[in-house]
């Protein structure tokens, strides 16, 4: 067994015990210190940098959105399109310049966009739309492409042969001067630890990176720490979501909202203590699924932010306590 072998094997993760003690559904928001507040309480304390999914409002228009950027704590818009939002689609029917506008008057910034339905392979038109609206470093954010259910060195080929592929869409990256952000998503090539491992060893050029998804992984919270350490500087994004009772099937409101930050059972100060130590300064996504996707994650969107002001509370908290 050969060095590199053997530390995955180390790392492999298992499954945890499943918690209890949730957190209720009508419990009081903890809101995050302001700016000025963290100044006074120390500026060497870590901060998770958010951006707001335009998904979590499902299909609401994007000029009601917008404004929930800035009170949800986040500096930028994460743009999804069909079928968990369709804000993307948004953009086309009004065009950049008033999309543009819209952003200027929202002083918010486009900072991610989320394209499952084109693939790793069919994002060249999307970095440079993102160039564009965004500007440099803008994540453009897919799944992986290939086999699923491989182990050991036929899993190593075929990500060496999916970052082989990748080589011309990664070109153009680095013309837009945009990252291209493979998330770690269940039943795609790119959904194991060794996978997301292989993907960070065999990329080629920074601006190829990891999506980090703890909602894809066993919910070990020592276990993610110890991937993120490994991972370091190739994590381009961070979703703030955990399993919970899962979001393939419906479930009562207080069951699937359990994949938020500090409702399900997963201790995230671990995760947040590992991405300090990785000097991470990528952006957090607070997420969920519901179901059937494309509906709001609750009733209305005054309901959405408060909830992810909630969980925005909650990692601040985590934060406070490395």
């Amino acid at each position: 067994m050969n060095k590199r072998t053997a530390t995955l094997t180390r790392r492999k993760f298992c499954a945890a015990a499943a918690g209890t003690g949730l957190v209720s559904l009508t419990a009081t928001p903890v809101m995050s210190a302001t700016p000025a507040d963290r100044s006074a309480k120390g500026k060497d304390r870590f901060h998770l940098r958010y951006v707001l999914a335009s998904a979590m409002y499902g299909t609401t228009p994007l000029a009601e959105i917008l404004p929930e950027v800035r009170r949800t704590g986040a500096d930028a818009i994460d743009l999804w399109p069909r079928v968990h939002g369709n804000q993307r689609e948004q953009v086309e029917a009004m065009g950049e310049q008033a999309f543009q506008d819209l952003l200027s008057q929202n002083h918010v910034r486009l900072g991610a966009v989320t394209q499952y339905p084109l693939g790793p392979f069919g994002l060249q038109d999307e970095m440079r739309f993102a160039a564009r609206l965004g500007g440099p470093e803008t994540v453009l954010i897919t799944g992986g492409r290939g086999p699923v259910g491989l182990h050991g060195t036929a899993l190593k080929s075929a990500v060496a042969m999916f970052v082989e592929k990748l080589k011309p869409h990664l070109a153009v990256a680095e013309e837009t001067k945009t990252i291209l952000a493979i998330e770690n998503h269940a039943h795609s090539l790119i959904d194991s630890p060794d996978s997301i491992q292989w993907l960070s060893e065999l990329a080629p050029s920074p601006r190829l990176g990891i999506a980090l998804a703890p909602h894809h992984l066993p919910q070990n919270a020592e276990k993610m720490a110890s991937l993120i350490a490994d991972l370091g500087p190739r994590i381009a994004f961070f979703y703030a979501q955990q399993h919970g009772h899962g979001s393939t099937r419906k479930l009562p409101k207080k069951e699937e909202i359990l994949q938020l930050p500090g409702r399900g059972p997963l201790d995230f100060v671990p995760i947040v203590t590992a991405l300090k130590k990785a000097g991470y300064q990528g952006y957090t996504e607070i997420f969920m699924h519901p179901t059937p996707r494309g509906i709001p994650i609750l009733a209305t969107t005054a309901a959405v932010s408060r909830e992810i002001n909630r969980a925005r509370g909650y990692l601040d908290q985590c934060c406070q306590k490395i």
